[in-house]
């Protein structure tokens, strides 16, 4: 192991400021024994990596991983310390910093993904859609499929007094609002959150209902019936095909090209009371998502078989290879090359831009999380309190000046702002701009816009 050095620390207020000298080493982790949670899937990946691959000891962190029974589980364990911190979806520290749900000043130092979800319909649901969807030469699909060819399958379950009932992880998951926007941009009405009225169902003119589910259990939901859809992240989606039970029709890649998937959550007071602590800790999921992407994926097999354990993911090696390893099965017999279907490093994926948060307050307000209009700078000030860039950009320096990375492979630091480019490749192919979120909101046809309330 390294000889750690101590460097100077300074706290700011409520944000955390470490200094380090010129070409000094990092300083002694504050906490060495840490505890980190996750939710079995494959994007859990760079936590699991840094373990087996030995980066969290290599920056004095003895650390123990433990998978949680859910969403909600899990965010209580950081809250109550139980966990030091955690693999969690996108929309959990911001919902909890703002008090949806339960109240918590939650921060991500790291973004752990891009891409990753896809939307599973069962065989029935899928020989309905199918006369609605257009065909390649050989017969196949063509791909994206959208929510357009779902719409008749809907509106006949509606005729007949039968709910349309589907899946989704938790109320503030990115599958939730993928699962939302494919829909309505299919013309197919998700429904409304009303929680000032107390209506935390999202059910409110409602042409789909959509549920919570834990992903583990999706297939399971799936083939009894309780729900003829749903969205996931991998490999619960490839599962259905391995069983013979469901048809994912769209990735999350199709709906919103290179979205942001998973965060690594840890209380605003851990970053604070363990400054070296935190920036170690973001050093080695950095080196983890830097080993999952290196050289065209090379390192995917073997991560594969990590994450085949039981104490990781525990699917199959071949279920969780169908989408590591650069490949999407569609339905049985219709494998499709996806090399990004997961995205760890490239393309800035650790990197933990504000307009990514930002983007996720937008559709808690389309879809009435956020019960009334905020503005331009509310989104702004809440996603800076959130996503912390300047705690990754230490523990990436800190490993460029150590020659563990290039810094041609991070975001210019000295003109970043944490803002992405206006984002074009959404599947109704409406542009998101971080910058202007009341401005996108007005743009789409369904959801609530500026003004609305219900």
């Amino acid at each position: 192991m390294k000889w750690l050095k101590p460097i100077q620390t300074v706290l700011l207020g409520a944000a955390v400021s470490v200094s380090f000298n010129a070409n000094a080493e990092l300083g002694y982790p504050e906490k060495e024994e840490l505890t980190f949670g996750f939710i079995k899937l494959t994007d859990m990946a760079p936590i699991a990596i840094a373990y087996e691959n030995g980066y969290f000891e290599e920056e004095g962190l003895y650390v123990t991983i433990e998978a949680q029974a859910n969403w909600k589980v899990l965010l209580d364990g950081v809250i109550d310390g139980r966990l030091d911190g955690a693999h969690m979806l996108a929309g959990q520290p911001i919902a909890a910093t703002m008090g949806y749900g339960t109240k918590a000043n939650i921060i991500t130092p790291f973004s752990m993904d891009l891409n990753g979800n896809a939307i599973t319909v069962s065989n029935d649901i899928w020989a309905q859609m199918l006369p609605n969807i257009p065909k390649q030469a050989d017969g196949k699909p063509v791909h994206p499929i959208k929510a357009d060819s779902l719409k008749p399958v809907i509106e006949k379950y509606k005729d007949e007094g039968k709910p349309f009932n589907m899946g989704m992880v938790f109320p503030v998951s990115t599958h939730n609002y993928e699962l939302r926007y494919w829909l309505a941009a299919g013309g197919i009405h998700p429904g409304f959150y009303a929680p000032h009225n107390g209506d935390t169902s999202g059910k409110i003119s409602a042409d789909a209902f959509l549920s919570v589910t834990p992903p583990p259990q999706m297939p399971a939901t799936l083939e009894a019936g309780t729900i003829y859809g749903y969205c996931v992240g991998e490999p619960w989606n490839q599962q259905a095909v391995f069983k013979g039970i469901g048809v994912p029709v769209v990735t999350d890649y199709e709906i919103w090209k290179n979205n942001p998937e998973k965060v690594f959550g840890i209380t605003e007071e851990f970053a604070e009371k363990y400054p070296n602590t935190t920036i170690r800790l973001t050093r080695a999921l950095i080196r983890a998502a830097m080993w999952l992407d290196a050289e065209n994926n090379k390192n995917r097999p073997a991560a594969v078989k990590i994450l085949s354990q039981s104490n990781y993911v525990g699917a199959d090696y071949e279920v969780i290879a169908n989408s590591m390893t650069g490949t999407f099965e569609y339905e049985k017999g219709d494998k499709r090359s996806v090399p990004d279907f997961n995205v760890f490093f490239r393309y800035n994926a650790t990197y933990p831009y504000y307009s990514d948060a930002v983007w996720y307050l937008t559709q808690m307000r389309r879809w009435g999380q956020i019960s009334e209009d905020k503005s331009d700078q509310w989104y702004d000030d809440l996603a800076k309190q959130v996503y912390r860039p300047d705690l990754y950009e230490l523990a990436a320096q800190s490993l460029i000046d150590e020659g563990l990375a290039k810094a041609s492979e991070f975001p210019d630091f000295k003109t970043e702002d944490g803002y992405r480019d206006p984002q074009k490749h959404f599947i109704d192919d409406i542009v998101y701009d971080g910058k202007t979120p009341n401005a996108y909101i007005n743009k789409f046809s369904i959801g609530l816009k500026q003004g609305d309330k219900l």
